[in-house]
């Protein structure tokens, strides 16, 4: 994963004297640090955009006033209670400004079961928001609930926002002032199916939402690992497996999953939260209905997942969808693990044809990404599941200090310089880690470095390094070399 693009740095005192522009005395840690946002952003090609935490009861409407904010139906609406169950979060534009709006399952107190789990990825969303709005039924008046959650609000340090949802009628507007008694100032009623006041609630939205995130950790949040392969591969039969319970449907019968089904697994004494994902068809286009739809929610899982587990059939020869969801998962950045599934009926014969495969479709994959040969139906080897998905998402998280990278660019530069372009030789003069989640590193160089030379930077900062089961993003940023008048 490499990029190159031209970056307008600052002069510096002196330049002029300097043939490629730059001083030797160039402060580079402070541009790192003066640029470090735009270099991460870059990078990452995403923007880290405030979040709007929607909160309240089950069967409120938080999943149709999500939808109304965002201008489209991308959340699940049932009029059942409970179908929302995980925090989902989607980009939303008002004003020409935008903002992360975050879905949440029904906060509930003394929760159990399935249900606890719901209310604490509810608090979760509370606690890491950075503008929480409180939804209410308007057609069933204030609940002990309501007064539960709202006096926990009252304590927070985050701005909150009452919504009354269901007001269809300037009368029932009325009788919505009720609910100033709960003290969380002034109550917004609306109708989310209708839009009947949601222009006014995100003017309210707008003008109390920080104009950047706040980051803030939050600990003991269980890992996010996406299950993905292609239709019947056994990704619900190893989550079944794993969890020690039918949580998904399993048939013979390709497709059988449709929707994401989210798990809280305890494996090697920590908890992990399991998406078992529909199967991906060759082409979107090939998919209608609800295959279609599944199709976008199984893209969205590995985009919210940490680390993806990617299930082959070792049975079947390596298809080209296969390569295109090892595509799709380094595109997203993700940490990987391939799994090679159904190995209690790889033969002799076939296991000499999947080396040959692998060698041919996936040498260049798995030359980061961990390997495993599991069987779902027998439990064969799952214990090394574990380990490869922590070993993947330590290199995902890992952070080289500025220091001992450079020290290790000079001795790989002074090594193996780059190319010459134009009869130049390109110097680079700096290297610093933007972000994590994935590695990216980007190298300040005086002229274009050659795609074979990014990637050898690449394989060097893995042998050196390591990252294992993580992609690596090598960027550069180039100053041309000013001409002598």
């Amino acid at each position: 994963m490499t990029g190159t693009e031209d970056f307008d740095l600052p002069t510096g005192p002196g330049e002029e004297t300097i043939e490629d522009g730059w001083s030797d005395e160039t402060d580079w840690e402070s541009i790192a640090a003066e640029y470090a946002d735009q270099i991460g952003t870059e990078a990452e090609g995403v923007e880290i955009l405030p979040t709007v935490a929607i909160v309240g009861r089950p069967n409120v409407g938080k999943s149709t006033l999500v939808n109304r904010i965002i201008g489209r139906r991308e959340a699940v609406v049932e009029d059942v209670p409970g179908v929302t169950r995980d925090r989902v979060s989607y980009e939303a534009l008002w004003n020409g400004r935008a903002f992360m709006v975050q879905d949440t399952g029904g906060w509930e107190q003394d929760a159990k079961g399935m249900h606890r789990s719901i209310a604490q990825q509810a608090e979760i969303a509370m606690g890491t928001a950075d503008l929480i709005v409180l939804v209410c039924d308007g057609t069933v008046g204030i609940t002990s609930g309501d007064e539960t959650v709202a006096k926990s609000l009252r304590r927070s340090d985050t701005p909150v926002i009452l919504a009354v949802n269901k007001v269809d009628s300037e009368k029932a507007e009325l009788e919505s002032a009720e609910f100033w008694a709960l003290g969380l100032d002034q109550p917004y009623a609306l109708s989310a199916a209708h839009g009947r006041g949601t222009g006014d609630l995100l003017d309210a939205i707008m003008s109390r939402l920080p104009s950047k995130a706040t980051m803030r950790e939050v600990t003991d949040v269980p890992r996010r690992v996406a299950l993905v392969g292609k239709p019947n591969v056994g990704k619900s039969s190893l989550l079944n497996k794993l969890t020690g319970e039918d949580r998904s449907v399993v048939d013979n019968v390709a497709g059988t999953t449709v929707d994401p089904v989210d798990s809280l697994v305890d494996l090697g004494g920590r908890t992990w939260r399991f998406v078992d994902t529909a199967g991906l068809r060759r082409k979107v286009n090939q998919a209608y209905g609800h295959e279609y739809y599944a199709s976008l929610r199984t893209r969205g899982a590995i985009e919210a997942a940490e680390v993806v587990v990617l299930l082959l059939d070792a049975s079947e020869p390596i298809t080209e969808q296969d390569l295109r969801v090892i595509s799709m998962v380094a595109d997203a950045g993700r940490a990987l693990v391939i799994a090679f599934n159904k190995w209690d009926l790889v033969d002799e014969d076939r296991r000499y044809d999947l080396d040959r495969e692998i060698d041919r479709e996936l040498s260049k994959v798995l030359t980061w990404a961990h390997r495993v040969n599991i069987s779902a139906q027998t439990g064969r080897s799952l214990a090394k599941l574990v380990p490869a998905m922590e070993t993947a998402l330590e290199s995902w998280d890992k952070r080289i200090p500025t220091g001992p990278l450079n020290t290790w660019m000079n001795e790989v530069v002074a090594a193996t310089p780059p190319p010459m372009r134009g009869g130049r030789l390109p110097r680079i003069r700096f290297c610093t880690q933007a972000t994590t989640r994935p590695p990216t590193f980007v190298f300040f160089s005086t002229g274009f470095l050659e795609a074979n030379y990014r990637r050898f930077l690449e394989r060097r900062l893995r042998e050196t390094f390591g990252f294992d089961g993580s992609p690596v993003r090598v960027n550069v940023r180039v100053k041309e070399r000013r001409q002598r008048k």
